[in-house]
């Protein structure tokens, strides 16, 4: 990882075993624990494991009495579901973990894996936009995924309506992560469940909410920092001045990469856009 999130007292070691694997995810899945509160439990216990013995105590210091981590069986409920349905696993500080995304200031520990993760290891541009897209703007998105494909790059989206539905199709045969809202075996929207299976079979889909969780508004901000922190530039198509896609591409003024806006046409402002 090129940011060392854990460099004091306790190198953090992604899971090697099930059973750290289940530690890590119960600590994650805790009541109250956030990416920065995982991160730092890691760092002053060294382990899931043991951060886990002493959330209780931490939680009680804060104000928070009868505290419980979160219960083991809802743990082991995701793994299985994840098995089921084919998922994996990558954790922050592994050779698997795509090192851009561990740059950003809050990288998600886990990231649930359906499709080809080797497609993490590939320089990837993000290609998001309105859902409500004009004809041209789809067209503009087509293109400009297909090109990014021809030139070795993968074409990163956020799976939605419109603009993202026309890069990830475009990209399909080049290579395309699907970044996920909920859980990384609910594709959603539902209109978009046969391009889900065709991303699963030929590209990737990946998630850091738990199992079978169904996106609401309030994940999209947090899918769309993992948008931004893969990509070495984000391209924004026909984008309002407060949608979802423009505050995904924001992030990127934080690094040396490129974020662009490219409305429908030079001469025509971009259509409001949705939420997500």
């Amino acid at each position: 990882m090129a940011k060392d999130l854990s460099p004091s007292t306790h190198p953090l070691t992604p899971p090697l075993t099930e059973e750290v694997w289940l530690d890590w995810l119960r600590l994650l899945r805790s009541r109250r624990v956030g990416v920065t509160t995982f991160f730092r439990l890691m760092d002053e216990h060294g382990s899931a494991a043991r951060a886990l013995e002493v959330l209780p105590s931490v939680a009680a210091t804060a104000g928070v009495p009868d505290y419980r981590p979160c219960d083991m069986k809802a743990v082991r409920a995701e793994w299985q579901a994840a098995l089921q349905a084919g998922a994996t696993p990558i954790a922050f500080g592994s050779d698997a973990y795509p090192a851009l995304l561990g740059e950003i200031p809050d990288p998600p520990p886990i990231l649930w894996c359906i499709g080809d993760p080797s497609l993490l290891q590939r320089p990837m541009i993000a290609l998001v936009g309105a859902r409500n897209a004009s004809s041209v703007g789809t067209r503009m998105a087509r293109r400009l995924a297909t090109d990014l494909g021809a030139a070795g790059h993968v074409v990163v989206s956020g799976l939605a309506r419109g603009i993202d539905t026309a890069a990830h199709l475009a990209a399909l045969d080049t290579g395309t992560v699907a970044v996920m809202a909920g859980g990384v075996d609910v594709v959603y929207p539902a209109e978009n469940a046969v391009l889900g299976q065709e991303i699963q079979d030929k590209g990737l889909r990946i998630s850091e909410s738990p199992m079978s969780l169904v996106a609401q508004a309030r994940h999209f901000p947090r899918r769309n920092r993992i948008v931004s922190g893969l990509a070495r530039a984000v391209i924004v198509v026909e984008a309002a001045a407060k949608s979802g896609s423009l505050i995904t591409a924001a992030p990127r003024s934080t690094r040396a990469a490129t974020s662009s806006r490219s409305p429908a046409t030079p001469s025509t402002p971009a259509p409001r856009a949705a939420t997500c």
